[in-house]
């Protein structure tokens, strides 16, 4: 009698199978990629001769491609001869306050950040955290993606990051500041009631030109987002305030020390308490002073697709590269970015959780191609480019906590680049994109 009453349930059940799957291949929702070499971004060795079944934008199978059953009437994709890797993770940028080579907050529109968001896209960023400059109008965007299948970059974001009343960091207009511990408690809740992804905070001087937030409201910052449970972010540049805040108990460390050489007590309490080296942000380290002369890349067409000619004229004119060395530190900068390059290493060797992140978005920090060039200045700082590309996929990703992103894995979401050469034997071969699929739609 059980028995019997069984068989009807399971026929219902294939039935209704055959009828998604039906529902799917009408709409052209079921993609079949087939005969690339895969890098999933876990860190295991490449598998030649892929194949993988994406079916509403998630991977439903994946492996090799004698293996492949495709369902009948799905789009089949040929792949001979490319490279597929996961998208790229950017855990350190800012949106749509940049206009050419000006920064403004009433440049923050829907127009301009979802314009960063196809930059990005384009350059086969499919994912990137907003680290504390942006405005209401980001969690509309974002809730808006998460509620469905986005084309182009997904949005995390820190919504309003923290910074001392008066000091260093944010935009005018958008980060109002705290300046005692007493208004920390409101402000952390004001945040966490918007459902930031993040608590940011700024932890610098401007090497002695603007008044440092005091340790006891950064320690408050922590102490209320994580009551919240929600994890925090410090812009840092010296070692001593990056020692302090990870003594603290802070989630992640959003640039390299740049100041001195880092040392045992950093690393020891970066691990004891879990606090990653989410970016190393070399290419912003880079940006501060290459712009003194012409950068090769001015002329690089992989550059130029995605920065406006007003701005190319601008970084090309010789009042700019007067302005850049003409700066009081601007003989310092090449020392900074050797030490963070070094830093860095130092702390991925020592075992330390790192990401990857770029800081772009403010001026002459241009998202998308910044974020190949971080990728290069990381194998030049010793990393090899496996280590790199996981950083920036598997690495971001579990960071974030988006346990659906990051690797092209089974169930995932199709966030994917396809390459046209191999990018473990050169990381520069990450700009050889011939597709970036977000969600499995492919980017136009």
């Amino acid at each position: 009698m059980k028995q019997s009453m069984l068989v009807p349930k399971r026929r219902k059940t294939t039935c209704l199978l055959a009828l998604l799957l039906g529902a799917s291949l009408l709409r052209g929702e079921i993609k079949v990629l087939r005969n690339f070499t895969l890098i999933d971004g876990s860190g295991r060795p490449p598998l030649a001769g892929a194949a993988m079944i994406l079916d509403a934008g998630r991977i439903v199978w994946v492996g090799p491609a004698s293996q492949l059953q495709a369902p009948a009437g799905a789009q089949m994709v040929d792949l001979t001869g490319k490279y597929v890797m996961p998208g790229i993770i950017n855990l350190h940028g800012h949106l749509g306050n940049t206009i050419d080579l000006t920064q403004d907050a009433r440049f923050f529109t829907r127009e301009n950040v979802e314009k960063n968001l196809e930059t990005y896209a384009s350059y086969g960023v499919t994912a990137m955290l907003s680290m504390g400059t942006d405005q209401d109008l980001v969690f509309q965007l974002r809730d808006r993606q998460r509620a469905g299948r986005p084309s182009i970059t997904r949005v995390f974001t820190a919504g309003q990051g923290f910074i001392f009343k008066g000091g260093y960091g944010g935009i005018a207009g958008v980060n109002q500041g705290v300046s005692t511990v007493a208004e920390v408690e409101a402000a952390v809740a004001v945040q966490a009631g918007k459902k930031v992804d993040i608590i940011k905070l700024w932890m610098d001087d401007e090497l002695g030109r603007l008044p440092k937030m005091p340790y006891p409201i950064a320690k408050a910052i922590i102490d209320g987002a994580h009551r919240r449970h929600l994890r925090v972010t410090a812009h840092i540049f010296y070692l001593q305030d990056a020692k302090q805040l990870t003594d603290y108990g802070v989630d992640g460390l959003a640039h390299s020390v740049r100041d001195k050489p880092g040392d045992q007590a950093l690393i020891e309490s970066m691990k004891a308490h879990g606090t990653w080296q989410m970016a190393a942000t070399l290419s912003r380290e880079a940006s501060m002073f290459i712009y003194a002369g012409a950068p090769p890349f001015l002329s690089d067409p992989f550059f130029t697709r995605g920065v406006s000619p007003a701005a190319i004229e601008t970084l090309r004119s010789p009042a700019y590269r007067e302005t850049i060395s003409s700066g009081p530190h601007f003989k310092e900068y090449p020392a900074f970015l050797e030490t963070a390059r070094k830093n860095f290493k130092t702390l991925v060797d020592a075992g330390v959780k790192y990401g990857f992140g770029t800081d772009t978005g403010p001026p002459g920090r241009f998202p998308g191609y910044f974020e190949h060039w971080e990728m290069e200045l990381m194998v030049e700082a010793g990393l090899t480019p496996m280590q790199v590309i996981t950083a920036a996929t598997r690495n971001a990703a579990e960071f974030l906590g988006a346990k659906d992103l990051g690797t092209l894995e089974r169930s995932k979401w199709a966030d994917l680049i396809v390459l046209d050469r191999n990018p473990l034997d050169d990381i520069r071969n990450t700009r050889t994109i011939h597709a970036v699929y977000i969600a499995g739609n492919l980017v136009k």
